[in-house]
Protein backbone atom coordinates (compact mmCIF):
# COMPACT_ATOMS: atom_id res chain seq x y z
CA UNK A 1 0.00 0.00 0.00
CA UNK A 2 1.53 3.15 -1.11
CA UNK A 3 1.22 6.50 1.41
CA UNK A 4 0.75 9.64 0.68
CA UNK A 5 4.08 11.61 0.30
CA UNK A 6 5.82 8.49 -1.34
CA UNK A 7 8.38 9.40 -3.92
CA UNK A 8 9.00 5.88 -4.96
CA UNK A 9 6.35 3.20 -6.11
CA UNK A 10 5.18 1.06 -3.72
CA UNK A 11 6.58 -2.05 -2.79
CA UNK A 12 6.73 -5.16 -4.49
CA UNK A 13 4.68 -8.61 -3.03
CA UNK A 14 5.59 -10.53 -6.13
CA UNK A 15 8.83 -11.29 -7.87
CA UNK A 16 7.01 -10.02 -11.43
CA UNK A 17 6.88 -6.33 -9.35
CA UNK A 18 10.55 -6.31 -8.61
CA UNK A 19 11.13 -7.65 -12.11
CA UNK A 20 9.02 -4.25 -13.17
CA UNK A 21 10.33 -2.29 -10.05
CA UNK A 22 14.29 -2.96 -11.13
CA UNK A 23 13.13 -2.50 -15.27
CA UNK A 24 11.77 1.15 -14.72
CA UNK A 25 15.10 2.02 -12.67
CA UNK A 26 17.05 1.24 -15.54
CA UNK A 27 14.69 2.71 -17.94
CA UNK A 28 15.56 5.77 -15.62
CA UNK A 29 18.87 5.25 -15.68
CA UNK A 30 18.80 5.60 -19.54
CA UNK A 31 16.54 8.75 -19.90
CA UNK A 32 18.84 10.87 -17.50
CA UNK A 33 21.94 9.90 -19.38
CA UNK A 34 20.26 11.02 -22.43
CA UNK A 35 18.83 14.13 -21.34
CA UNK A 36 21.84 15.15 -19.33
CA UNK A 37 24.16 14.55 -22.61
CA UNK A 38 21.45 16.54 -24.75
CA UNK A 39 21.35 19.08 -22.35
CA UNK A 40 25.10 19.53 -22.28
CA UNK A 41 25.55 19.85 -25.89
CA UNK A 42 22.44 21.99 -26.00
CA UNK A 43 24.25 24.38 -23.66
CA UNK A 44 27.61 24.08 -25.47
CA UNK A 45 26.02 24.76 -28.37
CA UNK A 46 23.89 28.23 -27.31
CA UNK A 47 27.56 29.44 -25.96
CA UNK A 48 29.39 28.43 -28.71
CA UNK A 49 30.84 31.51 -31.06
CA UNK A 50 31.91 29.36 -33.99
CA UNK A 51 30.43 28.35 -37.37
CA UNK A 52 30.26 25.62 -39.19
CA UNK A 53 27.87 26.98 -42.39
CA UNK A 54 30.52 25.67 -44.76
CA UNK A 55 29.98 21.74 -44.11
CA UNK A 56 28.26 19.90 -46.06
CA UNK A 57 28.58 16.33 -44.65
CA UNK A 58 30.51 14.42 -41.55
CA UNK A 59 29.50 10.42 -42.46
CA UNK A 60 31.69 9.58 -39.21
CA UNK A 61 29.27 11.89 -36.91
CA UNK A 62 26.13 10.44 -38.56
CA UNK A 63 27.36 6.73 -38.53
CA UNK A 64 28.18 7.54 -34.37
CA UNK A 65 24.67 8.97 -33.86
CA UNK A 66 22.96 6.04 -35.77
CA UNK A 67 24.78 3.54 -33.79
CA UNK A 68 24.79 5.04 -30.75
CA UNK A 69 21.28 5.69 -30.31
CA UNK A 70 20.02 2.10 -31.84
CA UNK A 71 22.85 0.22 -29.35
CA UNK A 72 21.06 2.26 -26.51
CA UNK A 73 17.30 1.40 -27.55
CA UNK A 74 19.02 -2.63 -27.83
CA UNK A 75 19.85 -2.11 -24.27
CA UNK A 76 16.34 -0.77 -23.54
CA UNK A 77 14.61 -3.52 -25.40
CA UNK A 78 16.18 -6.41 -23.85
CA UNK A 79 14.98 -6.46 -20.53
CA UNK A 80 11.61 -5.47 -21.69
CA UNK A 81 11.31 -8.76 -23.58
CA UNK A 82 12.36 -10.63 -21.51
CA UNK A 83 9.91 -9.11 -18.93
CA UNK A 84 6.93 -9.47 -21.22
CA UNK A 85 8.12 -13.32 -21.43
CA UNK A 86 7.83 -13.78 -17.73
CA UNK A 87 4.28 -11.91 -17.12
CA UNK A 88 3.00 -14.62 -19.81
CA UNK A 89 4.33 -17.26 -17.53
CA UNK A 90 1.55 -19.56 -15.29
CA UNK A 91 2.43 -21.71 -12.98
CA UNK A 92 0.73 -25.58 -14.14
CA UNK A 93 -0.24 -26.06 -10.12
CA UNK A 94 -1.17 -24.20 -7.47
CA UNK A 95 -4.41 -22.15 -6.64
CA UNK A 96 -7.26 -20.89 -8.80
CA UNK A 97 -8.95 -17.87 -8.16
CA UNK A 98 -11.95 -16.98 -10.84
CA UNK A 99 -12.96 -12.90 -10.58
CA UNK A 100 -16.05 -11.40 -12.12
CA UNK A 101 -16.34 -7.91 -13.02
CA UNK A 102 -19.73 -6.42 -12.33
CA UNK A 103 -21.38 -3.28 -12.21
CA UNK A 104 -19.77 -2.16 -9.56
CA UNK A 105 -18.51 -4.79 -7.55
CA UNK A 106 -16.71 -7.92 -8.13
CA UNK A 107 -17.62 -11.32 -7.15
CA UNK A 108 -14.66 -14.35 -7.00
CA UNK A 109 -15.01 -18.48 -7.50
CA UNK A 110 -12.48 -20.56 -5.65
CA UNK A 111 -13.19 -23.59 -8.36
CA UNK A 112 -10.93 -26.13 -6.08
CA UNK A 113 -12.63 -25.60 -3.05
CA UNK A 114 -15.73 -25.71 -1.27
CA UNK A 115 -16.10 -22.10 -1.41
CA UNK A 116 -18.91 -21.18 -3.16
CA UNK A 117 -18.91 -17.58 -4.88
CA UNK A 118 -19.60 -14.95 -3.22
CA UNK A 119 -20.00 -10.57 -3.88
CA UNK A 120 -16.94 -8.48 -2.74
CA UNK A 121 -18.65 -4.59 -2.07
CA UNK A 122 -17.16 -1.87 -0.91
CA UNK A 123 -18.15 -0.56 2.35
CA UNK A 124 -19.78 2.64 2.42
CA UNK A 125 -17.76 5.59 4.21
CA UNK A 126 -20.01 5.85 6.94
CA UNK A 127 -19.46 1.92 8.17
CA UNK A 128 -15.47 2.24 7.77
CA UNK A 129 -14.19 1.03 10.92
CA UNK A 130 -10.97 2.64 12.57
CA UNK A 131 -7.66 2.61 10.06
CA UNK A 132 -9.75 1.75 7.41
CA UNK A 133 -9.00 2.72 3.62
CA UNK A 134 -11.83 5.04 2.43
CA UNK A 135 -12.61 3.58 -0.87
CA UNK A 136 -10.52 0.47 -0.91
CA UNK A 137 -12.71 -1.67 2.23
CA UNK A 138 -14.45 -4.55 1.27
CA UNK A 139 -17.11 -6.25 3.25
CA UNK A 140 -15.66 -10.28 1.95
CA UNK A 141 -11.87 -10.44 0.85
CA UNK A 142 -10.50 -12.45 -1.75
CA UNK A 143 -8.38 -15.14 0.47
CA UNK A 144 -5.43 -16.96 -1.19
CA UNK A 145 -2.26 -18.57 0.44
CA UNK A 146 0.89 -16.96 -0.09
CA UNK A 147 4.07 -18.80 -0.91
CA UNK A 148 2.31 -20.41 -3.28
CA UNK A 149 1.54 -20.05 -7.21
CA UNK A 150 -1.76 -18.86 -8.04
CA UNK A 151 -4.04 -18.46 -11.63
CA UNK A 152 -5.74 -15.27 -11.74
CA UNK A 153 -8.73 -16.22 -14.05
CA UNK A 154 -11.35 -13.04 -15.18
CA UNK A 155 -13.81 -12.58 -17.33
CA UNK A 156 -16.88 -10.01 -16.74
CA UNK A 157 -20.68 -10.17 -16.46
CA UNK A 158 -21.56 -6.95 -18.40
CA UNK A 159 -19.49 -4.65 -19.32
CA UNK A 160 -15.36 -3.95 -20.07
CA UNK A 161 -14.12 -3.64 -16.19
CA UNK A 162 -9.71 -4.82 -15.57
CA UNK A 163 -9.25 -6.45 -12.36
CA UNK A 164 -5.64 -4.34 -10.94
CA UNK A 165 -3.71 -5.00 -8.13
CA UNK A 166 -0.35 -3.18 -8.23
CA UNK A 167 2.16 -5.02 -5.69
CA UNK A 168 1.50 -7.87 -7.65
CA UNK A 169 1.99 -6.66 -11.18
CA UNK A 170 -1.10 -7.59 -12.56
CA UNK A 171 -3.82 -5.50 -14.78
CA UNK A 172 -5.86 -7.82 -16.48
CA UNK A 173 -8.77 -6.96 -18.63
CA UNK A 174 -12.43 -8.70 -17.62
CA UNK A 175 -14.06 -9.15 -20.66
CA UNK A 176 -17.88 -10.35 -21.43
CA UNK A 177 -17.45 -13.84 -22.89
CA UNK A 178 -13.79 -14.04 -22.54
CA UNK A 179 -11.62 -15.54 -20.24
CA UNK A 180 -8.26 -14.52 -19.68
CA UNK A 181 -5.55 -15.47 -17.17
CA UNK A 182 -2.26 -14.72 -15.13
CA UNK A 183 0.34 -15.64 -12.96
CA UNK A 184 0.61 -14.48 -9.83
CA UNK A 185 3.08 -15.31 -6.66
CA UNK A 186 2.54 -13.40 -3.38
CA UNK A 187 5.90 -13.78 -1.17
CA UNK A 188 4.46 -12.15 2.08
CA UNK A 189 1.05 -12.03 4.11
CA UNK A 190 -0.94 -9.25 4.16
CA UNK A 191 -3.55 -7.24 2.50
CA UNK A 192 -3.45 -6.07 -0.86
CA UNK A 193 -5.46 -3.36 -2.52
CA UNK A 194 -6.31 -2.55 -5.99
CA UNK A 195 -8.96 -1.09 -7.78
CA UNK A 196 -10.66 -1.54 -11.15
CA UNK A 197 -8.64 0.32 -13.89
CA UNK A 198 -11.52 0.04 -16.95
CA UNK A 199 -13.78 2.97 -17.10
CA UNK A 200 -16.90 1.05 -16.52
CA UNK A 201 -19.69 3.44 -15.69
CA UNK A 202 -20.84 6.09 -13.16
CA UNK A 203 -19.27 3.71 -10.40
CA UNK A 204 -16.56 3.08 -11.80
CA UNK A 205 -14.45 4.38 -8.95
CA UNK A 206 -16.24 2.33 -6.82
CA UNK A 207 -14.88 -1.50 -7.17
CA UNK A 208 -11.81 -2.00 -5.06
CA UNK A 209 -10.21 -5.27 -5.03
CA UNK A 210 -9.30 -6.30 -2.14
CA UNK A 211 -6.69 -9.75 -1.33
CA UNK A 212 -5.67 -11.21 1.66
CA UNK A 213 -2.48 -13.38 1.68
CA UNK A 214 -3.25 -15.93 3.92
CA UNK A 215 -0.74 -19.45 5.41
CA UNK A 216 -1.65 -22.36 4.26
CA UNK A 217 -3.40 -23.57 7.86
CA UNK A 218 -5.03 -20.28 7.88
CA UNK A 219 -6.42 -20.44 4.11
CA UNK A 220 -7.47 -24.55 4.80
CA UNK A 221 -9.55 -23.02 7.38
CA UNK A 222 -11.52 -21.30 4.60
CA UNK A 223 -12.54 -25.40 2.75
Amino acid sequence: MSLWGQLNLMDPASPIQAEMLLFHDHAIALLIGIFTFVALIGVKLTFNTFSSRTMHEAQQLETIWTVVPALLLIWLALPSLRLLYLLDEQSGTGVILKSTGHQWYWSYELPAGNVESFDSYMIQTKDLNQGDYRLLEVDNRAAIPFGIGTTVISTSADVLHAWTLPSMGIKMDAVPGRLNSMGMFIETPGIFYGQCSEICGANHSFMPIVVEALGMKDFLKNF
